[in-house]
């Protein structure tokens, strides 16, 4: 089968995972061109792939996107620039023909997120949103345990995000913190276990209250966010996310609590299984430990091949991918909710209509 052709927008910060998931599916994708705004940045992960295949490749250069599109052939586009431009480079790539993984959040605005959506369905192309955390080997095992109804009836989760990003992280980068570019830690660090726990608790969202304050670092969003969500199902999620937490990362923990079942996950990527107790006692401790990874390197984990595995396969098979528009703007949609209801100081009932990161600015 004809390997697919792979281009990368926005060379930043995640970029190194993204190369590295197109060098781990090398017998079925190859890297064609980079793209950024800073030239230096899109070599250096031309470089990148380079050195780490050991051979020559034939990978393009350039500061425009809509120039490179013109210019190389293509199949797939991955978009890892800041968040606020996700909508208009995902629309120009579909429109254009091309698949699209976009890093998350892949919007701003529920507006913006269904624009994508119905975007990728007119041009009958694929659109996956990069919460790559879902393909974490213990995430997978607790997911067969939800869908296998091993929980009973749920009763209530948690998602705990405590880590640290000091000033000199947002002084890197100035769109970080920003409503026009990021939103607050919610959306930033904390949106890949809020997918995780809406994923798991039933997906269906009753009502969303949260309350947010900005209390160590001079950014625009919140650096400390709270959340309660009751599903339609009855159970309730509960999410604590900071960047605040002294001197440094704590924890990333992701707990499902029901009838016949308690799970918790932890570990630097919500990697490892800490609790996995059950009334039905199918599983032995062996078969547990064989869903334990250990820790990355960093807290983006392991999921980013897998992800791109998948979208191949959804590509080849003409099938969705596992995490098309519509499962990536579900926890998106959470916190554009925790902002609307941190903007009121009231819950907020789903549907809950458009609203953007822009809102705040009012």
């Amino acid at each position: 089968m004809k390997k697919l052709r792979i281009a990368i927008i926005g060379c930043g910060r995640i970029s190194y995972k993204h190369v590295e998931a197109i060098i781990q599916n090398k017998t079925e994708i190859e890297l064609t061109a980079v793209c950024d705004v800073v030239e230096a940045n899109a070599m250096a992960k031309k470089d990148e792939y380079i050195r780490a295949l050991g051979e020559n490749a034939d990978v393009r250069v350039y500061m425009d996107y809509k120039e490179m599109l013109k210019q190389v052939h293509v199949d797939m586009v991955v978009i890892a620039t800041e968040s606020g431009y996700h909508p208009e480079i995902a629309i120009h790539c579909m429109n254009s023909g091309k698949h699209v993984i976009v890093e998350k959040p892949m919007a701003l605005s529920t507006q913006d997120a269904d624009r994508m959506i119905e975007c990728a369905r007119k041009n009958n192309v694929k659109l996956c949103v990069s919460h790559q955390n879902r393909f974490n080997e213990p995430i997978q095992k607790l997911r067969s345990a939800v869908e296998e109804n091993r929980f009973g009836k749920l009763v209530n989760g948690t998602a705990r995000i405590l880590w640290n990003r000091n000033m000199g992280y947002y002084e890197q980068a100035p769109w970080r913190g920003t409503w026009e570019l990021d939103g607050g830690t919610l959306m930033n660090q904390c949106i890949h276990n809020i997918d995780l726990l809406q994923w798991m608790m039933g997906g269906e969202i009753d009502t969303v209250y949260a309350q947010c304050g900005t209390f160590l670092r001079d950014i625009e969003g919140e650096d400390f966010g709270a959340i309660i969500i009751r599903f339609k199902n009855g159970a309730i999620g509960i999410i604590e996310g900071s960047a605040c937490v002294y001197p440094k990362n704590l924890e990333e923990t992701l707990s499902i609590f029901g009838e016949t079942g308690t799970v918790s996950i932890g570990g630097l990527a919500v990697n490892s299984i800490e609790t996995w107790k059950f009334a039905d006692n199918k599983d032995s401790e062996e078969e547990v430990l064989k869903a334990q990874q250990g820790d990355p390197d960093t807290v983006y984990g392991f999921g980013h091949t897998p992800l791109f595995k998948d979208m191949i396969d959804a590509i080849n098979m003409d099938r969705e991918p596992l995490i098309n528009g519509e499962e990536g703007k579900k926890g998106m949609s959470i916190i554009l909710a925790a902002y609307k209801s941190r903007l009121t100081g009231l819950p907020v009932k789903f549907p809950m209509g458009d609203f953007s990161t822009l809102e705040m600015k009012k």
